[in-house]
């Protein structure tokens, strides 16, 4: 593919899209048909591929979506998701260690990603490194406070956390 990665051409970009809208609808079968349906040489596009990892999540097909997150990350390192994506799998696999190793040197070059350091947060949390689980989160809530707090209030990856705060006077960042 070279260094430049081209855009999808249609008939192609037609069947990605149709593939996305499938996944929205919630049938990850149908969107797969339509990946098929992508020139061979074409399956291996960051746009594919991201679509692709999304169904294979949908499948709990944690091992593949590792290695197409890292396929992603090869093809395109300046795109956040590929980065996201991998770490995700890799603590679905319970290798909580290995997400937050992987996604930790791209908190910088992401710095405007919310959801970079709110990973982490929850990647500390389920870890108990619990202040620094903190210190993520409050990253996270500087960046879009609004999101970060909607998702976090259910989320069971930071129980621990909230469970270290109870009786304590947090305050948010």
């Amino acid at each position: 593919m070279g260094d430049m990665i081209k855009p999808l051409e249609p008939p192609d970009i037609h069947h990605a899209r149709e593939a996305q809208g499938w996944l929205e609808l919630g049938n990850h079968l149908e969107a797969n048909e339509e990946l098929d349906k992508i020139t061979p040489e074409l399956r291996v596009h960051p746009v594919v591929l991201e679509i692709r990892w999304q169904i294979y999540a949908k499948e709990k097909k944690w091992s593949a979506c590792v290695d197409i997150a890292a396929t992603i990350i090869k093809l395109a390192p300046d795109n956040h998701r590929g980065w996201i994506d991998r770490s995700f799998a890799l603590h679905e696999l319970k290798r909580t260690d290995e997400a937050f190793d992987n996604l930790l040197p791209v908190a910088d070059k992401f710095s405007d990603v919310w959801t970079i350091p709110y990973n982490l947060a929850c990647y500390c949390s389920q870890l108990q490194r619990l202040d620094e689980a903190e210190t993520w989160f409050k990253k996270a809530m500087a960046i879009d406070e609004k999101t970060v707090k909607q998702i976090a209030i259910d989320d069971p990856d930071l129980l621990p956390l909230w469970d270290s705060m109870s009786g304590t006077s947090w305050k948010r960042a």
